[in-house]
């Protein structure tokens, strides 16, 4: 297990559209979770996205895609300050909106990545006592992205990096779901982002370095080279 420099963790990661307006919460925590090198930017981008979206729901209270986007925030900002309250508000708000909308990829990728990077962060153990993270429940949610989400490149290679982020033991795995992201189309720029990673992390365990690849992955997930 690699303990990345953020404590705690709701890497639930944020989906773009095909067509996304630069200055929209979506854009601005992919931006956020990809783009940036430092916490502190990261964090500004996260808190202009919140704002954002708590805004918009106080107007809008059925927003179908801010309530998706404030979960991940929230668990962003979790991440970020190692706040329990954010990430625990991160979780409820994916798994409230996961289980209302239960056929939704997004919805299964974010509470998928929100359990694996808690797991991979803190420990199942502590993980589960205080946040109510499991293993088995993150890899069920990711495998049902998977299977919900198309032919998009984002959806197994996400998947395949946060598996092998976990656990270097289940590179084989991983790069069954990393190949296949690779081949499949890439109609977004978060699809584009995490294709480039699958790619530079599969050809490590086609190499046989399965620990070097474990730590790129964990690398290429987002926030992983902030310091």
């Amino acid at each position: 297990m690699h303990k990345s420099t953020a404590f705690l963790g709701a890497a639930a990661i944020v989906l773009a559209a095909p067509a996304v307006s630069a200055a929209s919460p979506r854009a601005t925590l992919v931006t956020a979770a990809f783009q940036t090198g430092g916490k502190t930017q990261a964090l500004a981008l996260v808190n202009q996205a919140i704002k954002t979206l708590d805004a918009t729901l106080a107007k809008e209270p059925a927003n179908r895609d801010a309530q998706l986007q404030q979960g991940i925030a929230y668990g962003y900002r979790g991440k970020l300050t190692r706040s329990l309250g954010d990430a625990r508000r991160g979780r409820d708000l994916l798994t409230t909106f996961a289980n209302r909308h239960p056929s939704d990829p997004e919805a299964q990728i974010a509470l998928g990545g929100w359990h694996l990077t808690v797991i991979n962060e803190v420990g199942g153990f502590v993980g589960g006592s205080a946040l109510g993270a499991s293993k088995s429940k993150g890899l069920a949610a990711l495998n049902k992205a998977v299977s919900l989400g198309g032919n998009r490149a984002f959806f197994p290679a996400y998947a395949g990096l946060a598996r092998v982020a976990l656990d270097a033991k289940d590179a084989p795995a991983a790069k069954l779901l990393l190949d296949k992201a690779v081949r499949a189309p890439a109609p977004a720029e978060v699809d584009r982002i995490t294709q480039a990673a699958a790619k530079r992390v599969a050809a490590l365990i086609q190499a046989g370095d399965h620990k070097g690849a474990s730590r790129l992955a964990e690398q290429l997930l987002p926030f992983g080279r902030i310091s």
